[in-house]
């Protein structure tokens, strides 16, 4: 999250918009940022954003897979392409969006001492006089790079090449990977003919031969392919309460489908209010305090969000609920100049995490 910052000379607070329609223009003309002798900015609530990991496994078929119980003894090997879809991890957190309906501004005026006002790239107030403390948010996800499968034909003998049949071919390869297993084993117990001069040199031959196994071995096999991709949802929770709440579906063979495709399984979320008393209408006490000058802050409640799917569940989750506590205002007697206020709101919240003042001489 980046900051941006506003230098007025004074800090008089006015609310802009609560709940409702005010005296003043409607909030809709406002965007935060500067305005005529002053400038906007807003107050956070969270949303739950949630992330999945979905694993995708491609299974291709071998062109020796008629061939690989007869001469490797593999069983039930399948004959046909597939794609699966499996869910592999759901996690949630917090993330703080700005609350249009907590627009307040900062009017600035000649007669007192300069202040800073630090705003977030979505105008939620971060920071007055002071530098604010931005918290990183989670990394980025990056998947693992696909190892590169190396081609069979590049092991097969000039026999095998040569040879007239399918059939043929199958059998020579599966004697050339008898043959490269029992060099392996030879290698190992120190009787191959040709042994290496030190142990780095021998590692590097049985990976080799590793290698030459595995590509011919996936003639008869297959060859399988697993991907993580990665899904996210923001759910907003400005109800009270969000029950079971469809979040997505996901089906075996087509990995997340639409809402409406009934071929995948539901995901759901539910989002309960934990506040202890539920929150009030409060903008008939804010219209009378503005008239104090101050800053408006949050007092946060809680909730618990929720992921099913079916009955079973998932995760379950608790954080910090703006929306579901209260609106507070700091006294403006604070930003006095002669005090040298320092103030910090998290980011996520709008709560006041520090408050630095100096004492008047």
């Amino acid at each position: 999250m980046k900051a941006k910052y506003l230098i007025g000379l004074s800090l008089i607070i006015s609310q802009l918009s609560f709940s409702g329609v005010t005296a003043q223009t409607s909030l809709s003309a406002y965007q935060p940022g500067y305005v005529q002798n002053g400038a906007v900015y807003f107050l956070p609530k969270t949303a739950v954003r949630v992330s999945i990991m979905v694993e995708k496994t491609t299974y291709t078929p071998g062109d020796f897979q008629p061939y690989a119980q007869r001469y490797l003894r593999l069983n039930d090997v399948p004959e046909q392409s597939s794609v699966v879809y499996r869910l592999i991890s759901a996690t949630q957190w917090p993330i703080a969006v700005s609350d249009s309906t907590k627009a307040f501004t900062v009017k600035f005026n000649n007669k007192t001492a300069a202040i800073n006002v630090a705003l977030s790239d979505e105008g939620t107030l971060l920071a007055v006089n002071a530098q604010p403390e931005l918290q990183p948010g989670p990394q980025p996800f990056e998947a693992a790079p696909k190892p590169k499968l190396p081609n069979p034909r590049l092991f097969m003998t000039e026999e095998i090449l040569a040879a007239g049949s399918k059939a043929k071919m199958a059998e020579l390869t599966a004697q050339e990977i008898y043959d490269l297993r029992d060099n392996q084993k030879m290698l190992i117990k120190g009787q191959a003919d040709f042994m290496p001069k030190d142990e780095a040199q021998m590692q590097l031959m049985l990976n080799k031969m590793e290698e030459q196994d595995r590509a011919l071995t996936s003639l008869f096999a297959g060859t399988t392919i697993c991907d993580t991709l990665q899904y996210q949802y923001t759910v907003s929770a400005d109800s009270a309460t969000v029950g079971r709440q469809l979040l997505f579906r996901l089906s075996k063979h087509l990995g997340v489908v639409d809402a409406d495709d009934l071929s995948g399984v539901p995901y759901y979320i539910s989002i309960e209010n934990l506040s202890s008393l539920p929150p009030t209408d409060q903008t008939a006490e804010l219209k009378k305090k503005k008239v104090e000058g101050g800053l408006y802050v949050n007092v946060p409640g809680r909730l618990r969000s929720t992921l099913y799917c079916g009955n079973q569940q998932l995760a379950s989750d608790e954080m910090p609920a703006p929306q579901f506590g209260n609106v507070e205002l700091l006294s403006g007697d604070l930003f006095n100049k002669h005090y040298g206020t320092r103030l910090w709101l998290s980011p996520l919240t709008g709560a006041v995490e520090r408050l630095e003042a100096e004492q008047p001489k």
